[in-house]
């Protein structure tokens, strides 16, 4: 084991090699409940905001994920620097048709990291930004695709 100065190395303690957050940002922690395969398991990480729009046009916002490491330590963690502008679609929509509450994300590529109960994954976004996940999980088995 190395330890290094000041910092406390420790199974109850993993958040100690993770920067705390710049001003005007915040730090979103996820910590996983082990698995019995986690070879299988891809985390999706979602960023966004809930803003009032109308229900006809599909919008998102302008940014993207970053993935940094730790630097001593070789842990990953993922930042978002800035949100926005938000695009979207240009459709028609009459204008005495209300707005909705709706939570929208990044465009573009999505995320996926490999699940790992071990370490926790960690997000930094601006102070006004939600983080939110799903995971995805292969079949155990493998399938054969036939030559052609």
């Amino acid at each position: 084991m190395i330890m290094v100065p000041g910092v406390r190395a420790g199974a109850g303690d993993k958040m100690a090699a993770f920067p705390s957050p710049e001003p005007g940002m915040e730090r979103f922690v996820l910590q996983l409940p082990e698995q019995k395969d986690e070879s299988n398991i891809r985390i999706e990480l979602i960023v966004g905001r809930t803003v009032r729009v109308d229900n006809s046009n599909t919008y998102f916002w302008g940014g993207e994920i970053k993935k940094q490491t730790v630097k001593g330590w070789g842990y990953s963690y993922y930042s978002v620097n800035r949100l926005g502008p938000m695009a979207g679609t240009m459709m028609a929509v009459d204008p005495d048709s209300p707005r909705v509450e709706k939570f929208i994300t990044l465009g573009g590529k999505q995320v996926f990291i490999p699940y790992n109960s071990r370490l926790p994954v960690v997000v930094y976004v601006p102070s006004d930004v939600e983080v939110r996940y799903r995971l995805w999980t292969a079949e155990a088995e493998i399938q054969t695709i036939k030559k052609g």
